[in-house]
């Protein structure tokens, strides 16, 4: 997986921790455990590029899916 902003290569495991499919296991897990809505974000950040939240997203960051 490679992140254009930041010009660096992931490590094949980084790659798969941080992958949109092991974010939305994650969103899927939450929503079943606490009821509430699950944001899948892109963060910007090279070593956190995506990430899952019940908080809306920051300014900087964007709504890649909605686990409701």
């Amino acid at each position: 997986m490679r992140n254009a902003d930041s010009g660096c290569t992931l490590s094949p495991r980084r790659a798969e921790l941080t992958s949109f499919d092991r974010a939305y296991n994650v969103a899927l897990c939450a929503r079943r455990q606490t009821g509430m809505r699950q944001f899948i974000v892109a963060t910007g950040n090279p070593f956190q590029p995506i990430r899952t939240s019940c908080l809306a997203p920051g300014n900087d960051e964007i709504v890649l899916a909605l686990v409701a």
